[in-house]
């Protein structure tokens, strides 16, 4: 082991359902507007080529946690996704093989700070203030594959203090979870750990302290938090 002239980071990782070990990880892929109408309730086309952004793995919150806050902002919104993870990597890898890297799945929301992202749309900046932040990427528990009952059709929704808000299914991915997985690999090399969010429904909409969130994938879980 090499020697660090100061501590080493903890290794993020994720809870895995009905086991005491935990999914470490690598990265954080998320694939933006993969849903028709989110697409277009953000003022762009549903068919347009996936793209993804970033978040640092730390980011990374716990069913059952608390999101502190973030500074900066006052549109903090919600945006439920379901989240697979790699237990493989590649680089190139064809839309027929791909789904061959997928260790298991999970359900994400992915927290965004719509006010500073909007303000990087319009200057044409990078995303990274209004998505990268700290505690910005709750994750439940991951199931492994074998457990899974789809990654192509099950319903996707999201309650805040109970009341639905995002309802979708997996059947209106544009970009089916093989495509994206190819799609990344052609740009950088994937690798046993990374994870990727998928792509959220409409219905996105702000969330405030005290806001309790519950995502679901049917088939694959749920996550929970409380926005502190």
């Amino acid at each position: 082991m090499p020697e660090f002239v100061i501590p080493a980071p903890p290794q993020a990782s994720v809870a895995v359902q009905g086991s005491e070990a935990r999914f470490p990880v690598r990265r954080i892929f998320c694939i933006g507007r993969n849903y028709g109408a989110h697409a277009r309730e953000m003022g762009h086309s549903d068919r347009e080529p996936p793209f993804f952004f970033l978040k640092p793995a730390d980011a990374l919150v716990d069913d059952g946690g608390t999101v502190p806050f973030p500074p900066l902002t006052s549109e903090l919104h919600f945006e439920v996704e379901m989240v697979v993870a790699l237990g493989a990597g590649g680089a190139d890898v064809a839309p027929e093989a791909a789904l061959g890297l997928v260790w298991g799945a999970g359900v994400g929301i992915d927290l965004t700070r719509r006010d500073l992202q909007q303000v990087a749309k319009d200057a044409r900046r990078p995303w990274d203030e209004g998505k990268g932040f700290d505690h910005g990427a709750p994750c439940g528990p991951l199931r492994p594959i074998a457990n899974v009952s789809s990654l192509e059709e099950g319903r996707v929704w999201l309650d805040v203090n109970g009341e639905t808000r995002q309802d979708g299914n997996l059947t209106e991915l544009i970009w089916p979870v093989a495509d994206l997985i190819a799609h990344v690999s052609r740009s950088m090399r994937l690798e046993a750990g990374d994870l990727i969010y998928t792509g959220t429904p409409a219905g996105v909409g702000p969330c405030a302290a005290g806001d309790v969130l519950k995502g679901y994938v049917e088939g694959v879980g749920s996550v929970e938090v409380t926005i502190g």
